[in-house]
């Protein structure tokens, strides 16, 4: 799990952008070559080269050589680190909702007996 503040604030400003968001998705299918990744985009591929830049230095994509390409790789363990830190604070909200609806189930029963008695 990530616990540097450092290391995840980068990872989330790196999210922060759309097309970064566009990049991560899209390499979740498989690796892909700068041209590739900047297609769908009306913007230079040097500045979709700058994006992954953000990424690379977020840690979230890296990058190999394979002869003349340099595809450009998502980081799977790099964004379960950043779900498990996200999901740590989610379960104690799930379990602060569970406690809540025992609460008012017990409420509307106790509720539902007097009821009856009258």
């Amino acid at each position: 799990m990530i616990s540097d503040s450092t290391a995840l604030d980068s990872a989330f400003l790196a999210l922060a952008d759309p097309v970064r968001r566009s990049i991560i998705a899209r390499l979740s299918r498989g690796p892909a070559t700068v041209n590739e990744l900047a297609e769908p985009f009306e913007i230079s591929k040097q500045a979709v080269s700058k994006h992954i830049q953000v990424l690379e230095q977020a840690q979230l994509v890296t990058r190999t050589r394979d002869a003349q390409r340099r595809p450009v790789h998502l980081n799977p363990a790099r964004l379960e680190a950043l779900t498990a830190w996200i999901d740590q604070y989610r379960l104690v909200r799930e379990g602060q909702f569970r406690n809540l609806d025992a609460v008012l189930q017990s409420s509307a029963g106790q509720r539902g007996a007097k009821a009856k008695e009258q």
